[in-house]
């Protein structure tokens, strides 16, 4: 894919993959981007959250809209906690009263000793 860029695609692929062909060194680096990645994501939306609530969300109409806004901590806390327990306690009881239902068949042959 970056190949395919104009002029540096193939020094690009060169410096991605660490040299002329995929080695250790590009495992390496996809690994250490592969981990690290998610917690940049994370970095950037905390980062972005902090100054959507320091400043607010731009309101293009010029509206007062704070009679519209609720509160997050007693609605939207509880409604996610009944969520959370409600899903919870599902999982509880199908694995409480059925637990082969989500098992793979395939665990349920008997083992042959000729075979295995």
């Amino acid at each position: 894919l970056l190949s395919a860029a104009p002029y540096i695609g193939n020094n690009l692929v060169q410096w991605i993959w660490g040299g002329f062909s995929v080695d250790n060194a590009t495992l390496t680096r996809f690994f250490t981007f592969h981990f690290i990645l998610p917690f940049i994501i994370m970095g950037v939306s905390m980062t972005h959250l902090l100054f959507l609530h320091q400043t607010g969300s731009s309101n293009p109409t010029g509206l007062n809209s704070n009679f519209d806004k609720v509160p997050f901590h007693i609605y939207f806390s509880f409604k996610d906690a009944l969520g959370f327990i409600l899903m919870i306690g599902a999982l509880a009881c199908l694995s409480s009263f059925s637990p082969n239902l989500l098992g793979d068949p395939d665990n349920f042959i008997p083992a042959n000793p000729l075979v295995t």
